[in-house]
């Protein structure tokens, strides 16, 4: 095929164009991706609308582009350097695009490159734009081209539209991953119910983590929750009108959780992410995953004498996505929890602002090419 059908944003705010474009050819140490399906985030929309006035240093593509961050496919084709990939395997391709020479690149610390990138998204360096010229195609398209050292092997028991959803469950595990969570532990999950606190629910239970405590809006989200885990999951709708430290104190004896994951939104309050921290033992661990918005009073003095942690965490390296892939095919992490929306790439603008399907984490909707 010399041609391939690709949905590109011409103009922030407007509509997708279904466009044909050329196949890219796979440079000697890239590989050539067959999309089968592209996970549609639910921040997308933001990006595609708001981005460069909500947060203008974090650059978006030259316009135009092809978006999509989650992707999972088949290598349709090698190049010439690749090793341990060939022809035919399903992958999950990790966005995050480092320049391989800055200092933290050469200290293998890649995911702080200075002009770390999210292919099909946005980047974080002044530099990004270098990013996407070598890498231009999102999961929005048919084929795309990948560095090797991004993919990550999916085993049989993962469907492709299970695969495209590694991204937030992978952000969810690296958080997990950095709290040290694990068995004889208790956790807060702050925002339980939506794409990222579901997943760190599914990543927690994985992990071996005791006890899950809860906190979310939607009463009937938090019972599906709950019943994935009765013995492990504890709930509070923030409706209840309790203190949230003081409900998860009271399952430690006290003493506090070991860690909290907070899963809220950019346009949440930030008095929300400070009330659980207090939930916190003394020397746990805030980590934050979802990136709220509004500037944020934090009782330093407070965190300075718990020796509390707080730790902003940004996706997750590809080692993460092997454990994830390894996790499922043990059966330690449940996949077949979600509701998948199959949007054909034709359709993509319907698919844009996913809210219109969501039933919270559990709704997983993917374009298929």
């Amino acid at each position: 095929m010399a041609t391939m059908l690709a949905a590109r944003l011409h103009k922030t705010g407007e509509p997708m164009k279904l466009e044909q474009v050329p196949v890219p050819t796979p440079r000697p140490t890239d590989v050539l991706v067959q999309v089968k399906a592209c996970g549609v985030v639910p921040n997308l929309i933001n990006v595609l609308t708001h981005w460069q006035s909500w947060f203008p240093e974090l650059p978006l593509p030259k316009l135009p582009a092809i978006f999509g961050l989650d992707v999972a496919g088949v290598v349709a084709a090698v190049g010439d350097q690749v090793q341990h990939f060939r022809k035919g395997d399903p992958v999950y391709v990790n966005p995050g695009l480092f320049c391989g020479s800055c200092p933290a690149c050469r200290a293998d610390d890649t995911q702080n490159c200075a002009n770390y990138t999210f292919s099909g998204y946005f980047g974080f360096g002044p530099d990004s734009q270098k990013q996407f010229d070598a890498y231009p195609y999102g999961g929005m398209c048919e084929y795309m081209t990948a560095p090797q050292h991004n993919l990550v092997r999916i085993p049989e028991s993962i469907t492709f539209e299970q695969a495209a959803r590694f991204g937030y469950i992978g952000t969810a595990y690296a958080a997990l991953r950095k709290a040290g969570a694990g068995p004889g532990q208790t956790i807060f999950i702050n925002g339980l119910t939506g794409t990222l606190g579901l997943g760190a629910t599914l990543c927690a239970l994985g992990r071996g983590v005791t006890r899950i405590l809860g906190v979310a809006r939607d009463r009937k989200r938090l019972a599906r929750v709950k019943a994935l885990a009765p013995q492990r999951i504890e709930i509070l709708s923030q409706d209840d009108g309790k203190s949230v430290a003081e409900w998860a104190r009271s399952f430690t004896g006290g003493h506090g959780v070991d860690a909290t994951i907070d899963c809220l939104g950019p346009g949440t309050s930030g008095t929300l992410l400070m009330n659980a921290i207090y939930a916190l033992r003394r020397g746990g661990k805030a980590i934050n995953i979802g990136g709220v918005g509004e500037k944020t009073v934090m009782d330093i003095h407070w965190m300075m004498d718990n020796q509390i942690e707080f730790i902003g965490s940004n996706w997750f390296n590809v080692a993460d996505g092997e454990a994830l892939a390894a996790m499922a095919a043990a059966g330690t992490l449940d996949l077949s929890v979600f509701q998948h929306i199959r949007i054909p790439l034709a359709d993509v603008n319907r698919a844009l602002d996913g809210s219109q399907f969501r039933d919270g984490g559990f709704t997983n909707v993917v374009i298929v090419p």
